[in-house]
């Protein structure tokens, strides 16, 4: 009987497994997305420290940020020569009702000549190799107050649609193209800092999308939805230095393939500051990926740098390669400060 139970759950942990690859290889247009949209939201400083978006990334933060403008950009490089590359620009208006910000960003992605395996019923009955070129473009608006006693509170409305067309590399010119429709999508986070030394963290993040492909056989379309949630505190171990605990919890439903995921993971990341706060050198665990990142502050303008190794890996595995490395770099402007100087 124990040989029994023991290989029927030795099957169903098989079954859920394959599942879930099936999930991460069916929407490549949806998985680029954590090359840029999935770091936007986050921010640089967190990705460099383990990618914490519950903590110093939470939406409920950006009235910390008020009177402030930024240019982002980024790549992605695969081993196998597949890359991905976006660029992005914001602004974020000075306090306004009781310290309420609003935060507006607009993101750019692009990648060509992308090599990856998909299953579609007009590609044949298994995965096979292609090629083909995706895209991405987003406007994501962060709006966010203190509510005092230590508490803040931040919501994020997004507006996102993606592509990505491939060819059979096997010379039948079978072909599949991905495309999603917008469907309503956002978040929140609320954040409680008591005293200085500690900040304490939670974001909910709820993205949906309706999915349609067409291959040689005809559309298929469907939801795809992913829940997110993140949990993170920050302790300030002495001065300028604080380590950055979490993790976060996904749901992922993908009505085309009829499959589910679910995933936990961690994030953990240390950080020191400088020369009076002018430089700040990170490092951390963003789940399955080492980071690293350094900014450099002399106002008006800051410059934040991030690396990640293996980016979000533990989200879509080996979908576009074995091994890969990520650069993020922000220029933030204070413009407030102009005016103070004028």
């Amino acid at each position: 009987m124990k040989s029994k139970a023991l290989h029927s759950l030795f099957l169903l942990g098989i079954g859920l497994l394959l599942s879930c690859l099936e999930c991460r290889g069916q929407s490549p247009e949806l998985s680029l997305r954590e090359f840029a949209s999935g770091q936007i939201k986050k921010g640089v400083r967190s990705i460099g420290m383990g990618g914490n978006g519950a903590t110093w990334g939470n939406y409920a933060l950006v009235w910390r940020d008020s009177s402030t403008a930024l240019i982002d950009g980024g790549a992605s490089l695969y081993s196998n020569n597949n890359t991905f590359g976006f660029t992005a620009v914001g602004v974020n208006t000075p306090n306004l009702w009781h310290g309420l910000a609003i935060y507006a960003i607009a993101l750019s992605q692009n990648a060509n000549n992308i090599s990856t395996s998909l299953k579609s019923p007009g590609l044949g009955s298994e995965a096979v190799a292609v090629h083909g070129d995706g895209s991405n473009q987003a406007v994501f608006i962060k709006a966010a107050m203190p509510l005092g006693k230590g508490f803040s509170f931040g919501v994020l409305l997004s507006y996102e649609r993606s592509q990505f067309n491939a060819i059979a590399d096997n010379g039948t010119g079978n072909s599949v193209r991905y495309v999603t429709d917008w469907r309503p999508s956002g978040g929140f986070g609320v954040t409680w800092q008591p005293v200085k030394r500690i900040l304490v963290g939670f974001r909910g993040l709820f993205n949906n999308d309706w999915e349609k492909r067409t291959d040689n056989k005809g559309l298929s379309e469907g939801l795809n939805s992913t829940n997110e949630y993140r949990l993170g505190v920050s302790i300030g171990l002495w001065k300028g230095a604080l380590i950055d605990l979490g993790g976060n919890t996904r749901f992922k439903y993908n009505q085309i393939a009829n499959a589910r995921q679910e995933s936990t993971q961690p994030n953990i990341g240390i950080e020191q500051n400088l020369f009076n706060r002018h430089l700040a050198i990170r490092t951390g665990l963003d789940e399955s990926s080492q980071t690293a990142g350094f900014s450099i502050r002399f106002q008006p303008i800051v410059v934040d740098v991030a690396y990640v190794h293996d980016l979000a890996f533990a989200r879509f595995n080996n979908l576009f390669g074995t091994t890969s490395d990520s650069f993020i770099v922000t220029l933030v402007f204070n413009y407030q400060a102009l005016k103070k100087r004028s």
